[in-house]
């Protein structure tokens, strides 16, 4: 097993990019393995790491289809969803909470 060269933040060499900065130009690692990784120092942890992959490798985002619009509609939808009322917040749903505000606090503020 082979260990990935690791380069200092904004040190890469051309021709490298993150899941990010791939995404930002429409394009994708579309299966090709981590050529090598970022990091970046912290005080007091680790560093950050992010890994790298080829951009002449890179292939273009899948276009949303409708299907996948509706079906993030309604994941969308399921998060705004009390699941105590079932009425639909207007807003994702908190986690620390559980329930919609009204739901969580019926004595109000």
């Amino acid at each position: 097993m082979s260990t990935l060269p690791v380069y200092r933040w904004r040190l890469a060499p051309d021709g490298l990019a993150t899941r990010r900065q791939l995404r930002a130009v429409g394009l994708r690692p579309g299966g090709q393995d981590v050529v090598a990784q970022l990091e970046r120092p912290r005080r007091g942890r680790g560093p950050l790491v992010a890994y790298l992959y080829r951009i002449d490798l890179a292939v273009p985002v899948r276009p949303m289809t409708s299907r996948r619009w509706g079906a993030l509609a309604l994941a969308m939808l399921a998060r705004r969803t009390c699941p105590t009322c079932r009425r639909d917040a207007g807003y994702v749903i908190p986690t620390s909470l559980g329930t919609c505000v009204p739901c969580a606090d019926p004595a109000g503020i």
